[in-house]
């Protein structure tokens, strides 16, 4: 049996004012009679007083009578059940589980640091009670080796996997659907639901972290210096064209050639051009 079964208990109030009469008439009928029989009112009063218990909202207790599952009471107030039950509370509110930083192995082996944030609750009080030695350590631990698995799944970029559609840190809302799940199935044997799993924390692990921040650094200068040559190419071609065809200056594939060279030198460099003027003639 893994079914949750909710189990039906006394008013707590009618069995305090039932303790209280008996209560009451034990010390009357002592004092009166002065019979030690009256003194066995006591243990049915501890017996009673035994049974009261309370249960707060989002919350519930489980109740096992000598090693059998007798239900969960999930209403809340102020209760009496059998004394010799043993209760056990269960918090049903969501809770926050933060991660430590993992250190794992990304699909391309490169070492990463990666923790997850985790909103959970109870959602079956007998699993949670009685199918793990402790249902929040289990989060714990089930929750660290999913991220452990989900790290060794996606390459954290594409820098050496130019074909990965979904990368750690780019992929975020298909990878944190991913945790999810992989997370709610781990947890399911404990009775927990998964409200939300995110990665909280990505980064390169240390070691490796200086080279890789120089490696998308020439990744950056090499797609900037890629579109300031395709912008220079087509403001030399306007040029040359604009002035072939206002008949400016008739030019052969020398001169051509050389002020192709000149304008992307001008166009692309990283300094400011100096100008040079030519007092001579146009061909000197």
């Amino acid at each position: 049996m893994n079914l949750e079964k909710n189990i039906k208990v006394g008013n707590g109030y009618l069995f305090l004012l039932l303790t209280t009469l008996i209560i009451a008439g034990t010390v009357v009928g002592f004092l009166m009679t002065e019979n030690a029989l009256f003194a066995l009112g006591l243990v049915l009063i501890v017996l009673l007083v035994k049974g009261f218990f309370t249960v707060n909202p989002n919350s519930s207790k489980v109740l096992v009578l000598f090693g059998d599952y007798a239900g969960t009471v999930r209403a809340n107030g102020f209760f009496w059940a059998n004394p010799f039950y043993t209760k056990e509370k269960i918090s049903l509110r969501a809770r926050n589980f933060d991660s430590e930083r993992l250190k794992v192995n990304d699909l391309l082996g490169n070492p990463i640091l990666i923790n997850v944030i985790l909103v959970w609750k109870v959602q079956n009080t007998y699993k949670a009670a009685f199918e793990v030695d402790n249902y929040q350590e289990f989060v714990r631990v089930q929750t660290d080796a999913a991220v452990r698995k989900l790290a060794g799944s996606y390459p954290y970029d594409n820098f050496n996997a130019e074909e990965a559609e979904i990368t750690l840190r780019s992929g975020l809302d298909e990878v944190n659907d991913a945790l999810e799940n992989e997370i709610t199935e781990r947890l399911f044997i404990a009775g927990i639901e998964v409200l939300e799993a995110r990665i909280g924390y990505l980064a390169y692990a240390p070691e490796i972290a200086s080279a890789m921040l120089k490696r998308q650094q020439a990744e950056a200068i090499v797609a900037a210096r890629k579109k300031i040559v395709e912008g220079a190419v087509g403001m030399v071609e306007d040029a040359l064209h604009q002035l072939t065809t206002d008949q400016i200056v008739e030019f052969d594939e020398d001169k051509k050639a050389a002020m192709v060279s000149n304008l992307m030198v001008v166009l692309c460099s990283d300094k400011e051009a100096v100008p040079v003027i030519n007092a001579g003639s146009l061909h000197s």
